[in-house]
């Protein structure tokens, strides 16, 4: 493996895995989403592949499959798993991997465990951020999480339109790089997913 890039959240459903899929293309990388909960016939694997051009790209199983929609803690009770991050292992690949949280850092996977844990020293974490109301205070205690545990964030990208004022008082007060923004979109398709991996690109390799 190359290098590694975490995709991580401020919350739920802020475009993390359209921006997966984006940082996927831009570098040609592999795939993967240690934690999947619900939606299993239509996984976020499913959807990234749907918007995968290269034929570089390889997708690798999720470590657990969980059939419950809800937080992995919680659907791996239901579902009758032990999750643990010593028992989530990375795939091998020569290519470098992009790997999707799911939630935020702070999701639980079991009692003692979060989202954070599964995070590995050597990654370039990437957070996605969108706006609404409280989102600055979401975006900010992020960092503060990721620092507090020894991790640095390599950069934002933002999901949605701006807005100027929030996006100033994120930088002034983190100094963390904006990576780029993905637009409100009626629709993501692969030629769309191609337009930012493309306007990505550079920033990502730096």
């Amino acid at each position: 493996m190359k290098q590694s890039y975490f995709i991580t959240g401020i919350d739920t459903e802020v475009g993390k895995t359209m921006i997966s899929a984006i940082v996927t293309e831009a570098l040609e990388a592999d795939y993967w989403k240690p934690i999947q909960a619900g939606d299993l016939d239509n996984s976020d694997t499913h959807k990234v592949e749907r918007l995968i051009s290269n034929k570089k790209t390889k997708f690798h199983k999720n470590a657990f499959a969980l059939k419950t929609p809800m937080s992995p803690h919680a659907a791996a009770e239901i579902d009758g798993f032990t999750v643990s991050s010593k028992t989530i292992i990375r795939p091998e690949t020569d290519n470098d991997l992009v790997v999707e949280g799911a939630g935020g850092l702070l999701v639980p996977i079991s009692d003692s465990e979060t989202i954070a844990d599964l995070i590995a020293p050597t990654d370039k974490v990437i957070l996605v951020s969108r706006h609404y109301l409280g989102s600055i205070n979401h975006t900010l205690l992020s960092i503060e999480a990721l620092r507090s545990r020894g991790f640095g964030c390599f950069g934002i990208i933002y999901s949605g339109n701006e807005t100027k004022t929030t996006e100033d008082i994120i930088q002034k007060m983190s100094g963390v790089p904006v990576i780029g923004r993905v637009e409100e979109e009626e629709e993501f398709t692969a030629e769309v997913i191609k337009k930012y991996a493309d306007k990505f690109r550079e920033n990502l390799k730096k």
